[in-house]
């Protein structure tokens, strides 16, 4: 009779490519305590999937803690590297316990940063611990076949579009407001897209949803009020008087003008102009409070065009192409403001001292 000692726990029986494999129901408590085989120190030739990234951990760990009502993870997947026993209840064939050794070793395929976080979620609230999490158990069969099923639980896991997430994303106040600014005026709800990331060139849209959202939180920074209905509104007033004075943005949802087109010729119709508007609309709103719209007019001045590399070129385009970075945000707000009567502020300065200084030819 074998007496070995055992660890066991219920579990759904299933079977996936001819191969059985196990789901149970764990407490958080037991990810603590169930010993996890370490790869970490094994050379890259050994292990059987990436190694632990300690930066990813408090990210995870705080999305736990800021929503323990509402906080949401898939299953994680775990070999067992022993001989597996599977006792059916009585009259099912599917339901029962599974035996494993004591001196098993467990080989996490998927959820190795979540069980990571989950592990320190619990060390600031430890009423957490009799909450579960599913977990998948595969016969390990080797580090070949270790590596496949890592490799085929990421294959095809691909992020959503970052506009597709802000959509979906209820959490962030600065989400909200921007979704709320585009699904409420009639201009922007047509030129913005609300899930790509990126535009082809026959697109209708101007913007993305992504892009947007950097501009109004840009906008609102500093600004909100704690009245989201009051903020989304004052966010929206701006964002249709600045469309008034872009009269492309306007032939664009008439259907006069096509979208391609304005981007090809046109700076402003590109994400990093959107968020220079909303940098400096932010200084305008602060300043000027009760005639910042008289003010606003003075953007229909600008020469938007990308011909226009006298003005543009080091700042939103490089050799011609539309560029991102904060260095050249800087530059095309700067643009904005000091047309719209706006002092620069020391890094602004610094910033534009040395752009023109560049500039300047040598003698």
């Amino acid at each position: 009779m074998d007496t070995a000692p055992t660890l066991t726990f219920p579990v759904i029986r299933g079977l996936e490519a001819g191969r059985e494999y196990y789901v149970a129901m764990w407490t958080l408590r037991m990810l603590r305590r169930i010993a996890i085989f370490h790869e970490d120190d094994l050379p890259p030739e050994l292990r059987s999937r990436r190694a632990l990234n300690p930066a990813r951990i408090p990210g995870i760990s705080e999305y736990i803690l800021d929503n323990p009502d509402d906080y949401v993870f898939s299953a994680i997947t775990v070999s067992i590297d022993s001989e597996l026993s599977f006792d059916p209840l009585p009259g099912e064939s599917r339901l029962g316990v599974l035996r494993v050794p004591m001196d098993a070793r467990f080989v996490m395929n998927d959820g190795y940063h979540r069980r990571a976080a989950i592990i320190d979620a619990l060390k600031q609230r430890p009423e957490l611990a009799q909450e579960t999490i599913a977990v998948m158990f595969l016969r390990d069969t080797g580090l070949e076949r270790c590596r496949q099923v890592f490799s085929d639980l990421n294959r095809h896991a691909i992020r959503p579009s970052r506009s597709l997430d802000l959509l979906y994303e209820h959490r962030d106040d600065k989400a909200r407001l921007a979704k709320l600014v585009v699904m409420e005026s009639e201009i922007f709800r047509n030129i913005v897209d609300i899930q790509k990331t990126s535009l082809a060139k026959r697109s209708r849209k101007l913007f993305t949803l992504s892009a947007f959202y950097n501009a109004c939180a840009d906008l609102m920074a500093g600004m909100t009020t704690g009245n989201f209905s009051d903020d989304a509104a004052l966010a929206r007033e701006f964002w249709e008087a600045v469309a008034l004075e872009m009269p492309t943005w306007i032939q664009v949802t008439e259907d006069t003008l096509a979208a391609g087109e304005v981007r090809e010729d046109f700076v402003h119709a590109h994400g990093i102009v959107l968020q220079a508007l909303g940098r400096a609309g932010n200084d305008l709103l602060k300043r000027h409070p009760d005639d910042w719209r008289d003010r606003l007019v003075a953007v229909s001045r600008i020469d938007w065009s990308r011909r226009n590399t006298q003005l543009w070129e080091g700042r939103a385009l490089v050799s011609g192409k539309i560029v991102r970075g904060k260095i050249s945000l800087v530059l095309t707000t700067n643009v904005i403001k000091l047309v719209l009567g706006l002092p620069l502020d020391a890094e602004e300065q610094n910033v534009e001292n040395t752009h023109r200084a560049n500039r300047e030819p040598v003698a």
